[in-house]
């Protein structure tokens, strides 16, 4: 049925009319948005564009192949040519620079098939800022460095220098001491984060079970200490692309942490193994173990489950936030799961990198 004859019905009118309304009331409300929004059809053609595109962007386009800049022009391509969108709508983000801005896209399927929305957000305010605290947190953490060695250097000065007169004093030496000890490990791990920020790691071939077995020998006298059992399987060689002295950080900081948290007489196990082309490493521990609704945010810098336990046994709050970071700068994942009471498991995953490199 042609469109003109339905229009020239009472109700074709009608229906015209309302469609016309709806159409303006959407592009007034797409164009008063502070976000840039584009929708392309599978053949790669601009199908819409609100005002905040066409300024953000700078330019007249008509496809997907005009875009720029270029890596905008190939997420966009990249995401149209799929053969299947990804699952369950899964969005994709993109952050590049004009000469005035820096931008951030993020891509999804739209409703007809084949076709996607683009939504541009401005983020270059929210950079300078990001970029700000993470140079506050470097330039703190370098200048409280230096009086914290300090710190400690006298306080071990006194410690050694305390005679039968100092027997009074000797308590408050052991808690002046263990206070430096863990705000050098607060600086230290400051300075980890703010490096992990800004530096892209090395890509250096790492055999990941030489680096477990460095770390978990380097804790066994603290396990031990604790009357735990600390129980290695390394078997093999399981080789991965990073950073070795970062990939050591992540294996101590697990270790370290399922450690603390697990009473004496307990089990902490460390494992690795080789499973379709990525490289498993799991810690597991017999410890008090993690609520369910902590488990989000473990990996949050600072957030303690129990603040007072973690005070006392010298932590940062910072160690599991640092296991994400470099999991992450070496294209990994970190994932937990914890019975509260029973323990905890943290497994983190890296792709598998060439063993005969190295030799």
């Amino acid at each position: 049925m042609r469109t003109d004859n339905v229009a020239a019905t009472p109700d074709g009118a009608s229906l015209a009319r309302s469609l016309r309304a709806e159409l303006a009331a959407r592009d007034a409300v797409l164009s008063a948005m502070g976000e840039g929004v584009l929708l392309f059809q599978q053949s790669g053609r601009l199908a819409f564009a609100n005002r905040a595109a066409r300024t953000m962007l700078g330019r007249r386009f008509e496809s997907a192949s005009e875009v720029s800049p270029r890596r905008l022009r190939e997420g966009i391509r990249a995401m149209l040519e799929q053969v299947e969108p990804p699952p369950d709508g899964e969005p994709q983000t993109w952050q590049f620079e004009t000469p005035r801005t820096v931008l951030e896209a993020t891509a999804i399927p739209a409703g007809q098939p084949g076709e996607i929305v683009v939504v541009l957000r401005d983020v270059t305010r929210a950079r300078s800022v990001e970029r700000l605290r993470r140079d506050f947190v470097a330039n703190a953490s370098h200048e409280l460095k230096t009086p914290v060695t300090s710190i400690l250097a006298l306080t071990e000065a006194l410690r050694a220098a305390s005679g039968d007169a100092w027997d009074g004093a000797s308590p408050w030496l052991e808690k002046l001491e263990h206070e430096a000890k863990r705000l050098a490990a607060l600086v230290r791990d400051l300075l980890a984060l703010s490096r992990f920020e800004s530096d892209a790691p090395r890509r250096d071939h790492v055999l990941l079970d030489h680096v477990v077995v460095a770390e978990t020998d380097r804790l066994r006298p603290r396990a031990e200490a604790a009357g735990l059992r600390l129980l290695v399987r390394a078997h093999g060689e399981h080789a991965v692309m990073g950073s070795e002295p970062d990939l050591a950080l992540l294996v101590h900081n697990l270790v370290d942490n399922a450690i603390r948290y697990t009473p004496d007489g307990g089990d902490v196990r460390v494992a690795i193994r080789s499973l379709d082309g990525v490289e498993e490493l799991t810690v597991e521990d017999t410890g008090i173990g993690i609520p369910g609704p902590d488990l989000e945010r473990i990996f949050e810098r600072f957030y303690r489950v129990d603040p007072a336990r973690s005070r006392q046994t010298g932590g940062t709050g910072l160690g599991l936030s640092i296991v994400r970071h470099v999991a992450q700068a070496h294209a990994g994942t970190v994932t937990v799961s914890s019975v509260l009471g029973s323990g905890s498991s943290f497994i983190v995953r890296l792709p598998a990198g060439d063993a005969t490199a190295r030799r």
